[in-house]
C-alpha cells in the first residue's frame, strides 16, 4: 500500500549551527521545520546500522536538482531541528560535540523516538538511564512512567510505577495520559492500592517497633516517665504500655497520608510538625531527645513501608509475543519513513512478513 509520508514545504531551509555546519560534510539532514544539517556518513553509520543502510542505498546524481544541495544528497526526516541536533550530537565524537543532557521529559520521549526509530543502542541506553533519574522521577513519575510503558521499556516502567506510590491514588491530567489506555491505567491503580493495603497492618502490630528497639529501655523516650498525656487508645500498647498521645497522633496523621501515597517518603512529611508540637507542649524530658528520636524513628518506618510495598507482585508488564512483533513493525516502519518520496514504492505487511519494497524487486528489505 502507498503511504505519503512527508509534504514538500514552500519554507527556504536554513542551516543547522556548528558542528553540523561543516563545510567538508558528505550528506545533508533536513529537518521537518526546514533546518539543514551538514553531517559525516561515516560518524552516523557507526552510530546506526538504519543510516548504514541508507547510505548504501543509490543516491541521485551529482549535478541534478532532485534532493540535493550544493552537489550533496539531502534526505529529509521526520524530526524537528531541536530533536535531530540532540540525537546527532549523541552520534558525533565527543571531540566534536559534547553529549547534551535529558532532563526534560518532553527531550526524552522526542530522542527515545528517535533512537528506536534509528536503532541508535546506545543512546536508547542513555535515554533510559535519563528516564529512570530520580531527579526526574521524583518531578513527574506520572509522565515517567507513561512515556516508559509506551516504549515497553520494563525496567524503567517498574522504576517510575513505585515513584508513583508518592502521589495521590487518584492522579491528576499530565501532558502523556494519551500514550496508555484505560487498561494501563487501570493496572497502575490496581498496584498503587495493592500498596496502601500491605502498609495498613504496620498500625495494627508494632512487633517491628519492639523487634528493633528490644526492650522499653531502647526505646524510653516512647513510654517515659514524664508528664505527658498517653494514649487512651487500647489497642495501641508498647511492652504493655502506653505510648505517648503526641506519637500516636503522628502514627495516626501518618497512616492516613500513607492510604493515598503509601511511600517511605511520606513518612517524612510529619516529622517537623511532631517535633514543633512537643517543644511547644513545654515537657523538657521530651523535647530535649524528640528531634533525634523521630528522625531516627520515621527512618524505621520508612523502611518498613517500604519492605512492606516491595513485596507487592507489580503486574504492569506488557505481552513479550506483542513487544516481538511492534518492535519488528516499528523497525520497518521507520527505515521507511527517511527515503525520499521518489525512490520509495511500498511498506507491505503480512501476520508474518513485512518488507519494504524500492525501485526494483532486488531492493528488498524485511523481516520474517
Amino acid at each position: 500500500m502507498e503511504q505519503i509520508v512527508s509534504q514538500i514545504s514552500t519554507t527556504t531551509p536554513t542551516c543547522a549551527p556548528s558542528p553540523f555546519d561543516h563545510p567538508e560534510a558528505d550528506i545533508i539532514l533536513q529537518s521537518s521545520d526546514n533546518v539543514n544539517f551538514r553531517v559525516f556518513k561515516l560518524f552516523l553509520s557507526l552510530a546506526s546500522p538504519v543510516f548504514e543502510t541508507m547510505f548504501k542505498l543509490p543516491q541521485p546524481a551529482v549535478g541534478t536538482n532532485e534532493d540535493t544541495k550544493d552537489s550533496l544528497p539531502v534526505v529529509s526526516v521526520q524530526e524537528n531541528s531541536k530533536t535531530l541536533d540532540t540525537f546527532l550530537r549523541f552520534c558525533y565524537p565527543s571531540t566534536l560535540a559534547e553529549d547534551p543532557s535529558l532532563e526534560n521529559l518532553a527531550d526524552i520521549k522526542a530522542i527515545l523516538g528517535a533512537a528506536r526509530k534509528y536503532s541508535l543502542d546506545l543512546i536508547e541506553r542513555k535515554v533510559c538511564q535519563a528516564l529512570a533519574n530520580p531527579k526526574v522521577l521524583e518531578a513527574e513519575p506520572l509522565r515517567c512512567f507513561a512515556i516508559a510503558w509506551n516504549a515497553r521499556l520494563k525496567h524503567e516502567t517498574i522504576t517510575a510505577a513505585r515513584y508513583t506510590l508518592r502521589q495521590p491514588l487518584i492522579p491528576a491530567w499530565f501532558a502523556e495520559i494519551n500514550m496508555i489506555t484505560a487498561s494501563d491505567l487501570l493496572a497502575l491503580l490496581t498496584y498503587h492500592k495493592k500498596c496502601s493495603i500491605a502498609v495498613a497492618p504496620l498500625l495494627l502490630n508494632f512487633d517491628w517497633v519492639t523487634s528493633h528497639y528490644g526492650s522499653s529501655n531502647g526505646c524510653g523516650w516512647l513510654v517515659p516517665d514524664c508528664r505527658c498525656a498517653r494514649s487512651i487508645d487500647a489497642k495501641v500498647k508498647l511492652w504493655r504500655n502506653a505510648p505517648l498521645s503526641w506519637w500516636t497522633t503522628y502514627m495516626e496523621e501518618t497512616f492516613e497520608l500513607l492510604r493515598d501515597a503509601p511511600s517511605g517518603v511520606i513518612v517524612k512529611s510529619g516529622v517537623e510538625k511532631t517535633i514543633q508540637k512537643v517543644r511547644s507542649e513545654g515537657c523538657a524530658k521530651c523535647s530535649a531527645g524528640v528531634k533525634a528520636n523521630m528522625e531516627e524513628f520515621s527512618d524505621l518506618l520508612a523502611l518498613e513501608v517500604e519492605k512492606a510495598t516491595a513485596s507487592v507482585r507489580n503486574t504492569i508488564s506488557r505481552p513479550s509475543l506483542l513487544n516481538k512483533f511492534v518492535d519488528r513493525l516499528d523497525s520497518i516502519l521507520s527505515y521507511g519513513r527517511y527515503l525520499p518520496l521518489s525512490r520509495k514504492r511500498q511498506i507491505m505487511i503480512s501476520p508474518t512478513r513485512c518488507y519494504v519494497s524500492f525501485g526494483g524487486d532486488q531492493n528488498t528489505s524485511g523481516y520474517s
